[in-house]
């Protein structure tokens, strides 16, 4: 059953992803991919934050969140060849920018997340 969860939870967060890549945007930058990851940082934050010692939440439900559709959801390995064409392009600034910014925001983005679920009384 665990897995229906899962695969619900990821359909539900690829298609948010896929709706996202959408928007247009003209930029040589990957700034989508970058803020769909922000996105999926906040969100697993969030859902780790406000899950943690809380009796009530099923493991399933946590499973449909966190593994379903942030996994669905976030785009590491679209990252990671977006990082790695910026480098073989010579594109050093561009690589090195998207990077540190796609790291550093996203480590963020899961403690903003963690803070708004604390601010959350059930």
């Amino acid at each position: 059953m665990s897995f229906l969860f899962v695969a619900l939870g990821g359909a539900l967060g690829a298609v948010a992803r896929y709706a996202i890549s959408l928007i247009p945007v003209k930029s040589g930058f990957p700034i989508l991919t970058l803020i769909t990851n922000m996105i999926g940082a906040v969100l697993i934050g969030f859902i780790v934050g406000f899950t943690s010692n809380r009796d009530g939440v099923s493991d399933n439900t946590i499973l449909f969140w966190k593994t379903g559709v942030c996994g669905g959801f976030t785009t590491f390995s679209t990252f990671s060849l977006e990082s790695f064409n910026l480098f073989e392009n010579k594109q050093y600034a561009a690589g090195g920018m998207y990077v540190i910014l796609s790291c550093s925001c996203c480590i963020l983005g899961v403690l903003f997340g963690r803070k708004l679920a604390s601010f959350i009384k059930v």
